[in-house]
């Protein structure tokens, strides 16, 4: 029997993503895979997978499940939260950003996430699910890919890849720190001449909030509607992935990875792919703003993130084991409350 895991709670939402199902879009298919594809690269890079090998996508909160058939190695990336492995009565309490071994027969839980909506967890030989039109990616419309096209259950169990496991635990020494604002780099168009020039401005100038009606197909915002020239619908027309259609009620959504492949509403702009991931990131009740960019601006932003994530994966270096400072949640944590002073009262 091969290794599995055994699924016991799932999470709010855990679905099986790579990288994504390119090429079909053409035929009504979605892309899907990972919205936080960084994440996902990274921590197949802490369990010596190649990029592509599908991993747990995991929504606020993390999944319980047992290790079954063997042991396995397996890294969490794209958010804080606490993992604990649990073996022969004793319970150990991992971070995120490194790779843990964990022992056949040991139960694993990963609590709530921080500094992200999402994370990936990856195991060494990958996910062993079917690939469907090239991709392991889940699509949660059309219920197909992952595990039964469906997000993860009690009860589950999914089969590991083979996987050998070589040499110590990698570890990311300095992950990357979540932003304290966000800011979403985005291309007027396609349609930004269906709106006012007010209506454009303000959407570049004013912050929204992301609201309750947020999920893999896309965001909602809330603000201030945007006015149209000559009402929101078009002849419907392709969609990309960080499109930013908005319908009739002058609010935008932010269409992400299981975003439908035409639609008749105006586009006022597209987010570029190198922000992607960070819109991806966000939770409702997040405050973000968008900020006007060319096309070739936008290039040369996704070149600086593909050279950031082959510096970022040239830092691995084995898990330095024992206490160590946890310097991007120390710098994002309240430390001290009220005013001191180095003189003493009195």
């Amino acid at each position: 029997m091969s290794t599995c895991l055994q699924l016991r709670q799932p999470g709010p939402q855990t679905t099986i993503q790579d990288l994504g199902r390119l090429g079909f879009q053409a035929y009504g298919v979605p892309v899907c895979g990972a919205l936080d594809g960084p994440a996902l690269r990274l921590a197949n890079a802490l369990v010596g997978n190649d990029a592509s090998h599908a991993g747990l996508e995991i929504r606020l909160a993390g999944p319980s499940f047992e290790v079954v058939g063997g042991p396995v190695r397996l890294a969490l990336a794209g958010a804080r939260a606490s993992i604990e492995v649990g073996h022969a009565g004793e319970t150990r309490r991992y971070g995120a950003w490194r790779a843990i071994d964990v022992p056949e027969g040991a139960s694993v839980k990963v609590g709530a996430l921080s500094g992200s909506g999402c994370a990936v967890l990856a195991f060494a030989g990958g996910l062993d699910v079917p690939a469907v039109l090239g991709s392991r990616s889940t699509d949660l419309k059309g219920r197909f890919g992952g595990h039964e096209g469906r997000a993860l259950a009690a009860g589950d169990r999914i089969a590991l890849g083979d996987g050998a496991v070589r040499g110590p635990c990698l570890e990311l020494p300095v992950p990357p720190a979540a932003p304290a604002e966000v800011t979403l780099r985005a291309v007027p168009g396609p349609q930004a001449d269906a709106f006012t020039e007010e209506a454009v401005a303000a959407f570049f100038a004013t912050p929204y909030r992301v609201s309750r009606e947020a999920d893999r197909m896309g965001m909602r915002l809330e603000g201030q509607p945007l006015a149209f020239r000559n009402g929101a619908d078009i002849v419907s027309d392709g969609i990309a992935t960080g499109s930013v259609q908005v319908p009739g009620s002058g609010l935008p959504i932010v269409l992400l990875a299981d975003h439908q492949t035409i639609g008749g509403y105006a586009k006022i702009a597209t987010v570029i792919s190198a922000d992607l991931p960070l819109a991806g990131r966000l939770m409702p009740g997040a405050l973000i703003r968008f900020r006007s960019v060319t096309v070739a601006q936008g290039e040369e932003a996704c070149r600086a993130r593909e050279a950031e994530m082959t510096r970022l994966i040239a830092t691995l270096a084995p898990v330095r084991e024992g206490a160590r400072l946890d310097a991007a949640a120390l710098y994002q944590a309240n430390l001290i409350s009220g005013v001191v002073t180095a003189l003493e009262s009195g």
